[in-house]
């Protein structure tokens, strides 16, 4: 006769058993034939549409499933983060997310119609990219120190532009300002179509921007870039010193994308996902590839993605909480 320990064992056993079956037949079912949908919640021909669109075409050919690209946009990404939080939690619906969309919109934002931290399932990071720190051809500064004596001798100081207000190239200028101690009034534009001539002009003092956006205009010397905002020097500007070599401490500024699931997706559907990522970041055609479109390919496990996006939250709050930026 067996004791209710017996078949509490045995039951634990079966219900272990299953859940390791259907762990394994979604690591190695998925994505068979699916459609799979990848939400990027901005616009068509960003950086980050054009480097998602790179990936998932890669994915497709390496792990199968037929892969498409929706561009869902709207309220700084919100709309499309809302939308693949609804999907179901199966691995046919992915989002592109941005570090806007995973680690600054809460603090913009007095209502978020989803939560970074708790509403998906993370996968990887995909792309990380620099901010230039760039000044007019006509501003008398060769280097970072240079623009600082010049902005502190200035009465009423100095301005900076950006596509808009909670952007990340408005957030870096303000903590350029705080971190520096110089005067500097944000000027904000509808866009880069407007914020990029206004700097060319002098119209703006400096912008700390995409450096993918204004490589063009550095290389043609439309704009000089004084120094870069990422760790180490950028691959493809290496005579541009990092901000910590133009002697302004502690001033990292990336920007980033990753992928994340609907939550309740299966670890298996998102390791696997991350795996092939990692795999396919190993390739010297695709890291080429990307520094051409203007980013480093830079996979991370689930976790370290979750971990990641999550000490971001932690930098960025801060500094929307010194610019004083909200967005409804």
């Amino acid at each position: 006769m067996q004791t209710s320990l017996h078949i509490l064992l045995k039951s634990t056993i079966v219900v272990a058993s299953i859940a390791t079956g259907v762990f394994a037949q979604a690591q190695t079912s998925w994505p068979g034939t699916s459609n799979i949908k990848v939400v990027v919640p901005f616009s068509s021909g960003g950086a980050s549409d054009v480097l998602t669109r790179t990936l998932a075409q890669r994915l497709q050919d390496k792990i199968g499933g037929s892969w498409v690209i929706e561009n869902k946009t709207g309220a700084g990404g919100n709309i499309g983060m809302e939308a693949v939080k609804a999907a179901a939690p199966d691995g046919t619906t992915i989002s592109s997310a941005t570090i806007g969309t995973l680690s600054i919109n809460q603090f913009l934002f007095a209502k978020l119609p989803y939560d970074p931290a708790v509403d998906f399932e993370y996968v990887s990071k995909i792309w990380e990219n620099c901010n230039a720190f760039v000044v007019s051809p006509s501003n008398p500064a060769r280097n970072v120190k240079e623009f600082l004596d010049w902005a502190k001798q200035r009465p009423k100081g100095v301005n900076f532009g950006s596509a808009g207000v909670g952007t990340t190239p408005h957030l870096a200028g303000e903590l350029f300002r705080v971190r520096t101690g110089i005067q500097a009034v944000h000027i904000p534009f509808r866009g880069a179509a407007q914020s990029m001539p206004a700097l060319m002009s002098g119209e703006t003092d400096f912008a700390i921007d995409n450096i993918a956006s204004y490589t063009p205009l550095i290389k043609s010397g439309k704009v000089r870039a004084l120094a870069v905002t990422c760790p180490e020097r950028w691959p493809t500007m290496p005579e541009v010193p990092t901000m910590a070599e133009a002697g302004v401490a502690d001033f990292v500024v990336t920007s980033w994308g990753a992928f994340v699931l609907p939550k309740g997706t299966p670890a298996a559907i998102s390791s696997k996902l991350s795996q092939a990522i990692t795999e396919l970041a190993a390739d010297p055609a695709l890291k080429a590839k990307y520094l051409e479109i203007g980013a480093i390919i830079k996979p991370t496990t689930p976790k370290e993605t979750a971990d990641f996006a999550a000490n971001e939250r932690v930098k960025w709050r801060e500094v929307v909480r010194i610019s004083g930026a909200k967005l409804d």
